[in-house]
C-alpha cells in the first residue's frame, strides 16, 4: 500500500503521484497534477472555490494555491480536502474515468434545484445531481439593493451569461458603466471581471445564470 504521507513530500510542486489502480497486490503509479484533479472534482460538483474552501475548512488562498500548482499540501490538508469532497485521500488520486459519454441528461422540475443562499443571493442550482458539467447553470433571487451590500467584487474562472426573468436588475462590471436590465435582457461577460448584481426592483428580481467550468 503506498504511504500518502511519504509520497506528498514537496518535491516539484506541479508534479504529484496518483495511484491509477491496485491490482494483485502490486501498486501502480503514475504522474498526475493535482492541482487539476482536485479542480476537475471541484466543478464537478458545481462548486466555487469559496464554497470547497469552506466545506474542506481550508482557507480560499490555499485551496486556490493547490489547484494553480503554487504549493504541496500537508497530508492533513489533504484529508480536509478529501473529506470535504466526500471521498476518500486515494480517490484524490485515482485517474478520472476516460469513458467516452454519448449522451446526458437532467431534468430539474420547477422549485427542485438545489437551494443555496447568501446575503446578497438565493441560488437554485439546476442539473445538480449531473457531473463533469461543463456549464453550471442556476436560477437566483437577487436580494441585494445597494451595491455596499457586497464585501467587494465577486470573480472567478470562466464566463457567464445572464438572462432576467422578473424584475429589474443592474449589473455593475468592474471596467464598464454599471447597465440595467429588465426581463429578457441578457448580458454575457468575462466572469474573472469583477462583478455584482442589485435588484431595482420592489421585489425580489430574478435571473438565470450559467457560468462556464473551463
Amino acid at each position: 500500500m503506498l504511504d500518502y504521507r511519504k509520497a506528498m513530500q514537496p518535491t516539484d510542486p506541479k508534479t504529484m503521484i496518483r495511484v491509477a489502480r491496485e491490482a494483485g497486490g502490486e501498486t501502480h503509479v503514475e504522474p498526475l497534477n493535482l492541482g487539476d484533479r482536485v479542480r476537475e472534482l471541484r466543478r464537478s460538483r458545481g462548486w466555487t472555490l469559496e464554497e470547497a474552501a469552506k466545506r474542506a475548512g481550508l482557507a480560499r488562498s490555499t485551496l486556490s494555491k493547490i489547484e494553480n500548482g503554487q504549493m504541496s499540501p500537508t497530508y492533513d490538508a489533504l484529508k480536509k480536502l478529501a473529506g470535504g469532497l466526500s471521498i476518500s485521500v486515494p480517490q484524490l488520486f485515482t485517474p478520472p474515468s476516460k469513458a467516452q459519454i454519448n449522451g446526458r441528461m437532467a431534468v430539474t422540475k420547477a422549485g427542485e434545484g438545489q437551494a443555496q443562499a447568501t446575503v446578497t443571493y438565493e441560488h437554485e442550482l439546476l442539473a445538480a445531481g449531473l457531473l463533469k458539467k461543463q456549464m453550471l447553470p442556476y436560477r437566483a433571487t437577487i436580494r441585494a439593493r445597494s451595491f455596499d451590500e457586497f464585501a467587494g467584487w465577486v470573480r472567478h474562472n470562466g464566463e457567464e451569461f445572464l438572462y432576467v426573468l422578473t424584475g429589474v436588475v443592474r449589473l455593475y462590471t468592474e471596467f464598464y458603466e454599471p447597465v440595467d436590465l429588465r426581463r429578457g435582457d441578457s448580458a454575457y461577460y468575462d466572469a474573472a471581471m469583477g462583478h455584482n448584481v442589485i435588484s431595482l426592483s420592489d421585489d425580489d428580481a430574478t435571473i438565470l445564470w450559467v457560468t462556464s467550468l473551463v
